[in-house]
């Protein structure tokens, strides 16, 4: 630090005060020291200069010029007694005293605010002009140049000698490392744990589901087997002939036979993958699974984009997807197909940059999200019209909404609200898309109705199907907490699986909870209330007030909305609003938690009232446990595996010919049987002439038709006409007859 010790006399302080008048202004003579009390405040401030500042170099700043011994010569004086220990109490008082003036300097900060005391005028001159330069650049010189002088001797001050003390360097990471980096981001990602829990807890809230997925079904084995055939068929056909596709190997020889009932086209890519029943009904397992997955995370994605918090968002996917009137829907994959509706509302609420919490936010916008939105939402028209007509209305009405509010706003303010050229195009092509999938979807069923007048609707038989308003509070038999305690209510109703339509009653509370305590702002809880409200009036179909207000409307003047014969399944928007209701409940009371847990002391309640927030997420979750059978497939029989085309299977009837359309999944010959929402008459006619089979009518008949092939099932001949003619003689009608496994072969 400075050259010499404190106390050894080897530098001396500049005197400042009296001592700076009384003392010579020659530097040859040595004079007497002053008073050690005296000298300490120059001293004490000199030792303690940090590194790099002009007072940390062997001359003291503006000091005496006899301090600074390339300037004075040798001026040593005895050391008196006691001068060490006066030195050190006064380093020490000067250290209190720094600390007392709030001295906050670091080393190697830059310059640091001295504490010495004003020095005479005179000895500063004195002291430049011994220095023989400016007192700045002698410091520059003496400090700021990296050399210490100590004992006279200038040593330089190099990096290497702290190089030891420094941090190692980082070192670069490899390609591997930077991969793993990113992959375990990625699996950490909110997203990305949202999608695998929603896909555990569909495998555990269907289970058994995955347990034989090649042998059972879910709820029964006759719609399931229709649209297992309807996925395996639409990816066989869109390999081998992509122009028969709506002219299907059932219902022979029936033309668009492929759209006479819903048809899960969007499930084509998975019917390209196998062959055979075994095949099919594995592929439907897995999608069952896989529609469940979806449904948890689009609509925790829509909660999400809303504003809704993370458990909010959860108890909201959870209970739109696993309702309890939903497991009486159980064996209609194209009705539990449905997350595509809130994802596509997701996706298109993110690329406008628009929340129910935050407004719209012109600086989120995207157009990538848009077009996302708008192709997922012709996905799900793609799997049918059963729940993708309400959707693409819902649509239409929410476009022709924002757009008068968009131009309101702008009339209203004057100033043009921001929206930009290519959010426009998005929405135009996007729609252009939607639309376009809507009319090549709905071409083949306009052709069904032109060719099949009576396959229409009538008020009538929506009437059949309408619930009355006790079924939103009655659990399907399916329900493992509620189907047994309903049983008395399920009886008085007159088709309880479609009337069954209790979304929970944990939800009902939560959204009636959210009607008071919620960030959703209270104009937009008011419009979700009438959104549950209004969607309530119109699943009651012709029960609430005959419909003359509410569904019959709809019947009678929007395209399409006819061919729908089951209003209950409206019931979906209803549990959605709920969902968006009670996530904005839970939202509230996770933010408060959070609050008053954030700085508590003591802490200990915290980690219990956030536990406790995950509450509503478990009692929706259980209240949707289930109880759905899944019985065993009907093997197929060894004569549909060599049987040719054009085949008639007997005995013949809507259940029944599900099964032969999965069984024709290993060939897809051309079969006359079929099941679907409506029976053509033709299919009544052969049901019908062939009571008699084998018998010279029938056999005429089928000839005239193009069939080949009967084949007779003896499993299912009891109780049937053909349990005495099974074993009747056929030479005479010029046909042939072959026993294979269980069944008789006849060739016409």
């Amino acid at each position: 630090m400075t050259s010499g010790q404190p106390g050894t006399g080897s530098a001396r302080p500049t005197p400042t005060g009296a001592d700076a008048e009384s003392r010579p202004a020659t530097t040859g003579t040595p004079t007497q020291p002053a008073r050690t009390s005296e000298k300490a405040p120059a001293e004490t401030t000199a030792n303690h200069s940090p590194p790099g500042d002009g007072g940390a170099t062997g001359a003291a700043p503006d000091g005496d010029p006899a301090a600074d011994p390339a300037t004075s010569g040798p001026a040593k004086d005895p050391a008196r007694p006691g001068d060490k220990q006066a030195t050190a109490a006064n380093q020490d008082t000067t250290a209190k005293q720094h600390a007392a003036e709030g001295d906050s300097t670091t080393r190697g900060s830059g310059p640091i605010k001295e504490s010495t005391p004003a020095r005479d005028s005179d000895a500063s001159k004195s002291s430049t002009s011994a220095k023989g330069s400016d007192p700045a650049k002698g410091r520059q010189e003496d400090g700021a140049d990296g050399t210490d002088k100590a004992d006279g001797e200038a040593k330089p001050v190099t990096p290497e000698r702290w190089e030891a003390f420094a941090s190692a360097p980082e070192p670069k990471p490899s390609i591997v490392s930077r991969a793993g980096r990113a992959v375990g981001r990625f699996l950490i990602h909110e997203w990305t744990l949202a999608a695998l829990g929603a896909l555990a807890l569909a495998v555990l809230m269907t289970w058994p589901t995955l347990r034989y997925p090649r042998y059972t079904l879910p709820q029964d084995y006759w719609d399931p087997s229709l649209q297992a055939w309807q996925m395996a068929w639409s990816g066989h056909i869109l390999l081998a002939d992509p122009a028969r596709l709506w002219q299907s190997n059932t219902f022979f020889p029936e033309l668009w036979s492929f759209a006479f009932s819903d048809t899960l086209l969007g499930y084509a890519p998975a019917g390209m993958l196998g062959s055979g029943p075994e095949d099919a009904v594995l592929r439907y397992n897995i999608m069952f699974v896989l529609a469940h997955a979806l449904a948890t995370l689009g609509a925790y994605a829509l909660a999400r984009q809303l504003g809704a918090g993370r458990i909010g968002a959860a108890v909201a996917g959870v209970s739109y997807t696993y309702a309890p009137w939903l497991l009486a829907q159980a064996g209609h994959l194209h009705v539990l197909s449905n997350g595509g509706i809130p994802l596509a509302l997701a996706m298109l609420a993110r690329g406008h940059g628009w929340s129910l919490r935050h407004g719209y936010r012109p600086e989120r916008r995207h157009d990538g999200w848009v077009y996302a939105g708008w192709l997922v939402a012709a996905w799900q028209l793609s799997l049918g019209f059963g729940i993708g007509l309400p959707f693409a209305y819902f649509l239409a009405g929410a476009v022709l909404v924002a757009a008068v509010l968009f131009f309101a706003r702008r009339l209203r303010t004057g100033q043009a609200v921001p929206f930009g050229r290519r959010l426009f195009a998005a929405d135009v092509l996007g729609g252009v898309l939607f639309a376009g999938v809507g009319l090549l979807m709905a071409f083949p069923f306009f052709k069904v109705t032109e060719l099949h007048p009576y396959a229409e609707r009538t008020i009538a038989d929506i009437s059949l199907f309408s619930p009355p308003a006790s079924g939103f509070v009655t659990a399907p038999a399916e329900s493992r907490i509620w189907g047994g305690l309903h049983e008395g209510a399920r009886a008085a109703l007159p088709w309880h699986p479609e009337m069954t339509l209790l979304p929970g009653f944990v939800l009902y509370a939560l959204a009636a909870g959210g009607l008071f305590f919620s960030v959703w702002r209270l104009r937009h809880r008011l419009l979700l209330l009438a959104g549950v409200l209004v969607t309530m009036a119109f699943a009651m179909g012709t029960r609430f007030f005959d419909g003359t207000f509410t569904y019959v409307p709809l019947f009678e003047h929007l395209p399409g909305w006819s061919g729908l014969r089951t209003p209950g399944r409206l019931m979906l928007w209803t549990t959605l609003l709920l969902a968006l209701l009670a996530a904005g409940a839970v939202t509230a009371l996770t933010d408060r938690v959070r609050e008053l847990t954030a700085h508590r002391i003591p802490s200990w309640p915290g980690p219990w009232l956030r536990m406790a927030t995950l509450l509503p997420l478990l009692l929706v979750t259980v209240e949707g446990l289930n109880t759905t059978p899944h019985p065993v497939v009907p093997t197929q029989p060894a004569a549909m595996r060599s049987a040719e085309g054009p085949l008639l299977v007997l005995p013949s009837n809507q259940s029944l010919d599900q099964h032969v359309m999965l069984w024709s999944t290993s060939g897809f010959p051309d079969v006359v049987n079929g099941g679907s929402g409506f029976t053509p008459r033709q299919l009544d006619d052969v049901r019908r002439v062939t009571q008699s089979f084998p018998d010279q009518t029938s056999v005429d008949y089928l000839r005239t038709l193009g069939v080949r092939t009967v084949v007779l099932l003896r499993g299912q001949v009891a109780g049937t006409p053909w349990e005495i003619s099974i074993d009747a003689p056929v030479e005479s009608l010029g046909i042939s007859r072959q026993e294979v496994g269980d069944a008789v072969v006849y060739r016409l």
